[in-house]
C-alpha cells in the first residue's frame, strides 16, 4: 500500500517546465504581419474590448478589458487593430521553430507562449538558467522578438513565473503559487466569487477540500483548484517537428540535354521514394524545382489522383525537364527555354498521406487504359503547360453555362460554386434559386444565338417587367448572326448543329424558322441587382418544336436568345 501511494504521488507530481512567453504578442504579430509599429500606442480589440495593448498605450492609461471608446478617450492617438488568431499563429511559428533549434519537444500553449520539459535543455546547456538565457538569446537573434522565460513545476506555474522572468527552485512551486492572487487563474467570474467569499490568494483556494470545491464550483472550479495546488490537468503534449522530405541534387555540370536530365530525374525520384517509404508515406502532389547556372528558378507542381510510385515520380520529373529544356525551340506559344543549363534539381512532396490511406477502386486498382491516358495527358502538360489539358467540373449556378468550370488535368476538381445541399436522406436540393430543373440540356452553346419569337399573328412576343407574356409563342426564327457577330454555324458547332438541324434547319447563312407546339415559362432570373453596373435580369423559356425537339430560350433587354438544346 505505501508503494501504491508513492506511485500515485509520483505520477501526480508535475514535470519541471520551461515556458517562453512573448509579452503583448497580438501587438507584435500585427507589426510582423501588417506592419503596425508596436512602438506606438496600439490596441488589439475583440468584441469591442481591448485584449492586448502596447507599452506606449499602457502608459496612456489603456488596459485590457476596456471598451473601444473608453480606450480611445484615454489615448486619442490610439491605433486600433482587429484581433486575428490566424495572424497571431502565423507570426509565432518562426519563434517556435527557433526554440526547436535549441531544444526539442516544444508544445505551443497559445500564440505567444510555448513550453517544453526543462530537464533536457538544462542537462546539455549547463543548467536551467543557462538554458533560459540561451533560448531567449537565440529567439532574439533569429526572430528579433523579445521574450521572457519562467521555470517551475507544471505549465500553469511556469506561465506565471515567465511573467516575472523567474526560475522557481525545485520544490518551491507550491510556495510560489500560494502568494499569487486568485485573478491569476484567468477566470474572472470565479475570481470575483472567491474574493466575495474571502478567498484572495491561490494558497487560500488550494487549502479548501477538493470535494467541497467540486460540489460548490463544479468541474471548472475543481480544475482551477487543482492548478492552484500546483498540479496540472495534463502532461505536456510536445509537437514533433515536421520531417524534411525534400531531396536535392547539385549537378557537377549544367544539364541542357534531355537524356542526361532523365538519368538525374530517375536517381532523384528513387531517393525521394525511399525517404517517403521510410516514414510510411506516399506522395500525391509533387513539386519540382530547378535552378539554372544563371540563377533562374523554375517551379511546377504535379498532382495525381493515386499514389505516386518511384517510376511515376521519375516520369513526371523527366516530362517536366523535357518541357523546360525544349522550350520555344519547338515553336508555338511555348515558354522560352532557360538561358543556361540546370545545376540544381529539387523534389518536394507537397502532398503526402499514409501509404495505406488511399481507397482503391471498387474492382481493384486503376485499369491500364486509364493509366496510359493519364500518362499521355500528363506528358502533354509537361510540354505545353498545365492549361493545355483541361476537364470540366460541374458546380452551382442558375444557367447551364455557369455550372461548368474547366480545370487543368490533375488539379483538384472542386466546383467554383456550391452545387447543392442534401436534406436528410433525400436527394440533393439545389441551393441556387432560379436554377433550371433537371434534366439538363444536352448541348450548351458557347455563344448564344440571336432568335425571334412570334405569336400566331406574326407579331413579336414581348415579356413585360412583371413577367406577363404578350401572346403565346407560336413560331421561332433563328438568325444567321448572333449579337456578338458570330455566325450560326461557327457558334453552334458540328455537334450542336446535328442536334438542332431537324428543329431549326440551321444552314450557313440562311434564316431558319420552326413552329412552336409547346412552351413553359417564363422563369425569371434577377442577378446582382444591388450592383447596377453588374445587374442582369432575364427570363427563360423551354419550347418544344413541331418535330419533337426542345430548346432553351432566354429573353434579355427585349432580345431573344437560344442558349441550349435538349436531347
Amino acid at each position: 500500500m505505501p508503494r501504491a501511494c508513492g506511485w500515485w504521488r509520483a505520477v501526480d507530481e508535475p514535470v519541471r517546465t520551461l515556458l517562453l512567453w512573448c509579452p503583448d504578442w497580438p501587438v507584435l504579430a500585427a507589426e510582423i504581419v501588417d506592419g503596425v509599429p508596436a512602438t506606438g500606442p496600439v490596441a488589439v480589440l475583440h468584441a469591442n474590448r481591448v485584449i492586448a495593448c502596447s507599452e506606449r498605450a499602457r502608459a496612456e492609461g489603456v488596459r485590457r478589458g476596456l471598451r473601444r471608446r473608453e480606450a480611445q478617450g484615454r489615448c486619442p492617438g490610439l491605433t486600433v487593430v482587429d484581433h486575428d488568431p490566424g495572424r497571431d499563429a502565423r507570426a509565432f511559428e518562426p519563434v517556435v521553430a527557433a526554440v526547436e533549434e535549441v531544444a526539442v519537444g516544444v508544445e505551443v500553449i497559445r500564440p505567444g507562449a510555448c513550453a517544453l520539459a526543462a530537464r533536457g535543455p538544462s542537462r546539455y546547456l549547463g543548467g536551467e538558467e543557462a538554458a533560459a538565457e540561451r533560448i531567449v538569446e537565440h529567439v532574439a537573434l533569429s526572430c528579433a522578438v523579445e521574450s521572457q522565460i519562467g521555470v517551475a513545476a507544471g505549465v500553469f506555474a511556469a506561465g506565471l513565473a515567465a511573467r516575472e522572468g523567474r526560475i522557481v527552485p525545485p520544490g518551491g512551486t507550491p510556495e510560489f503559487l500560494a502568494g499569487q492572487p486568485v485573478e491569476a487563474l484567468g477566470r474572472p467570474a470565479l475570481a470575483d466569487l472567491l474574493r466575495r467569499l474571502g478567498v484572495r490568494t491561490l494558497g487560500d483556494f488550494a487549502a479548501l477540500p477538493a470535494g467541497d470545491v467540486l460540489a460548490r464550483f463544479g468541474f471548472d472550479g475543481a480544475l482551477a483548484h487543482r492548478l492552484a495546488a500546483g498540479r496540472d490537468d495534463r502532461p505536456l503534449a510536445a509537437r514533433r517537428p515536421p520531417v524534411d522530405l525534400t531531396v536535392t541534387a547539385d549537378l557537377d555540370e549544367p544539364i541542357d540535354r534531355i537524356d542526361v536530365a532523365a538519368f538525374a530525374a530517375r536517381t532523384l525520384a528513387e531517393q525521394l521514394h525511399e525517404r517517403l517509404a521510410g516514414h510510411g508515406l506516399a506522395c500525391t502532389r509533387l513539386g519540382i524545382e530547378a535552378v539554372t547556372a544563371h540563377g533562374q528558378e523554375l517551379h511546377r507542381v504535379w498532382r495525381h489522383d493515386g499514389l505516386l510510385t518511384a517510376a511515376a515520380i521519375a516520369d513526371r520529373v523527366r516530362w517536366q525537364l523535357d518541357g523546360w529544356l525544349s522550350g520555344a525551340r519547338r515553336g508555338g506559344d511555348r515558354p522560352a527555354r532557360p538561358t543556361a543549363g540546370i545545376v540544381r534539381l529539387r523534389l518536394l512532396p507537397d502532398g503526402v498521406l499514409a501509404q495505406t490511406g488511399l481507397q482503391p477502386g471498387l474492382w481493384g486498382e486503376t485499369g491500364a487504359e486509364r493509366e496510359r491516358a493519364h500518362r499521355a495527358l500528363s506528358r502533354v502538360q509537361g510540354l505545353l503547360g498545365p492549361e493545355a489539358v483541361v476537364t470540366a467540373v460541374l458546380g452551382g449556378g442558375r444557367s447551364p453555362a455557369d455550372q461548368t468550370r474547366l480545370v487543368p488535368w490533375g488539379d483538384e476538381r472542386l466546383p467554383a460554386r456550391p452545387g447543392g445541399r442534401r436534406v436528410g436522406s433525400g436527394p440533393a436540393v439545389p441551393s441556387w434559386p432560379g436554377r433550371l430543373p433537371p434534366p439538363s440540356p444536352a448541348v450548351v452553346l458557347p455563344v448564344p444565338l440571336a432568335a425571334s419569337v412570334l405569336d400566331a399573328t406574326g407579331a413579336p412576343v414581348v415579356v413585360s417587367a412583371r413577367l406577363a407574356v404578350s401572346a403565346p409563342p407560336a413560331r421561332l426564327s433563328i438568325g444567321s448572326v448572333s449579337p456578338q457577330g458570330t455566325s450560326t454555324a461557327s457558334a453552334l458547332g458540328s455537334t450542336a448543329a446535328t442536334s438542332a438541324a431537324s428543329a431549326t434547319a440551321l444552314r450557313g447563312g440562311t434564316v431558319a424558322s420552326a413552329e412552336i407546339v409547346g412552351w413553359a415559362g417564363p422563369w425569371p432570373v434577377d442577378e446582382r441587382w444591388w450592383a447596377p453596373a453588374e445587374a442582369r435580369r432575364r427570363a427563360r423559356f423551354q419550347v418544344r418544336l413541331a418535330d419533337g425537339s426542345a430548346l432553351l430560350l432566354a429573353v434579355e433587354s427585349g432580345q431573344w436568345l437560344l442558349e441550349a438544346i435538349y436531347d
